[in-house]
Formats: structure tokens, C-alpha cells, sequence
């Protein structure tokens, strides 16, 4: 395994990838003060109208039905458009039927909760499909914000069916291109943002841990008892 910075690592693993072997971040300390990520400013009156007239990107709602609730994501089909159409295409074909929620990041900083919770094939051979490009955000401008949704990978470029839900703001996960750590500068790819469930995300982030599960920096992560996806499916939009 490669020496790797203790802020937002990837995980690169030598051995065949097993159901514990997924991936996005190979410690439990996020930087969210690099310099590199510029710092959102306070909102003032002007702003927020700059805002509101701001142009709408395309999104595609998806459902994921979970045995503790739903939860909406708003796919970002024209900023993420590799990315997202990748995560639609896991729905379409039921590839996510069935998966689960399988492992809960804790940071033991701020308010909990606090981390993120990674879900998906968990490189079943039966479920994947090819690898995708790598999207950065600086190429899409999103960000590792409360409730972003970003893909789990190895190397960039290397990108299947495992995803994580951001809980709290985790922006150092974002590009960092001026970073002199290589393992920083690419970051990871968000595809989009939960628009409700939430409350259901928190609930199974807070479930028990199992503390023998997992190796290396997983141990302690891995849910005791995994959530499963029963359903994944697009939300048909509603005629105006």
C-alpha cells in the first residue's frame, strides 16, 4: 500500500477487491480548511438575489428505498454528466436493488453527526459495470457539501457502483489542483445532492458498529447490521 497524506487519502489496495475493500477515503480526518477550497462568504441581501436569478442545471430526482426510509437525490445530469449518467444507468438496470448501506464514517470533530455514509455493489462482479472518467469539481463546480452524493473509487478513473453521502460539509474531499500532495489534487467526483431523507441517512449513520469488522483505517466503520437498498428507481416528473 502507498504512503499516503493523513487528510482526504484514497485507499489503493494491492490484493483483490472484497466487500470491505471500498473505497473514498483512507483515514477518518477530512481538512475542510485547505486553502485550496475557497471559503463561502457571508450572504448579504444582494447575493441572495444573484442567486435567485442564477441559472437552474438539469437535474434527475432518483429514490432510493431503504428499509429505514427513502431517500431523493437530485441527480446533476448537465454539470456532472459522466458521472450522473453512470449512477442512472446503476438504477435503470436494478443494479442497486438489493445493495446496502454498508459502512458509517464517523468524525470526531464538530457537531455529530458528522462524516459520511458509503453505500452500493461493493465491486460485486455481478453488479458492476466499466469504470467511468473522472469528473473533478473544478471541472463541474460542486462541492463535498451536507448531503452531496460522490463516488467511491481507487485510482481516479476508476469509479463503479459505490457511492457516499456527505454528512455536514466535507469540502476538503473537493479537488484540490494546487495541493502539492498528488493523492489531493484530483479529489472526488460529486454527481449530486439529497433533497429529502436526510433524517433516514442520520438514522442509519448512527447505527451500531461493528468494532471486529473491517480492515486497516475500515475497522470501526462497517455497520453491524448493513441497510438495504430494496429499491432504486427514477422519480417520474409531473406534468405541469
Amino acid at each position: 500500500m502507498r504512503s499516503f497524506s493523513l487528510i482526504a487519502a484514497i485507499a489503493m489496495l494491492a490484493s483483490p477487491l472484497t466487500a470491505q475493500d471500498q473505497i473514498i477515503i483512507a483515514d477518518t480526518r477530512i481538512d475542510n480548511t485547505s486553502s485550496d477550497t475557497p471559503v463561502q462568504a457571508m450572504e448579504y441581501p444582494d447575493q441572495l438575489v444573484a442567486q435567485a436569478e442564477a441559472p437552474r442545471f438539469k437535474t434527475v430526482d432518483v429514490v432510493l428505498e431503504t428499509e429505514m426510509g427513502d431517500i431523493t437525490i437530485a441527480l446533476e445530469t448537465q454539470r456532472a454528466p459522466i458521472t450522473a449518467a453512470n449512477f442512472l444507468r446503476y438504477v435503470d438496470e436494478d443494479r442497486l436493488d438489493g445493495t446496502v448501506f454498508y459502512r458509517a464514517m464517523h468524525i470526531k470533530w464538530g457537531e455529530p453527526p458528522n462524516g459520511l455514509l458509503q453505500g452500493g455493489t461493493q465491486n460485486h462482479p455481478d453488479r458492476i459495470l466499466d469504470p467511468i472518467a473522472h469528473e473533478t469539481t473544478t471541472q463541474t463546480g460542486l462541492s463535498h457539501t451536507n448531503g452531496a452524493v460522490s463516488m467511491a473509487r481507487f485510482d481516479p478513473g476508476t469509479a463503479t457502483g459505490d457511492f457516499s453521502i456527505m454528512i455536514k460539509d466535507q469540502i476538503g474531499l473537493d479537488a484540490q489542483p494546487k495541493s502539492q500532495d498528488p493523492n489531493l489534487q484530483p479529489g472526488f467526483a460529486v454527481f449530486g445532492y439529497v433533497t429529502s431523507g436526510m433524517d433516514v441517512i442520520h438514522a442509519i449513520h448512527a447505527a451500531p458498529i461493528d468494532p471486529d469488522e473491517g480492515e486497516g483505517w475500515l475497522k470501526g466503520q462497517m455497520l453491524a447490521d448493513p441497510v438495504k437498498i430494496i429499491d432504486a428507481r427514477r422519480v417520474e416528473p409531473t406534468e405541469d
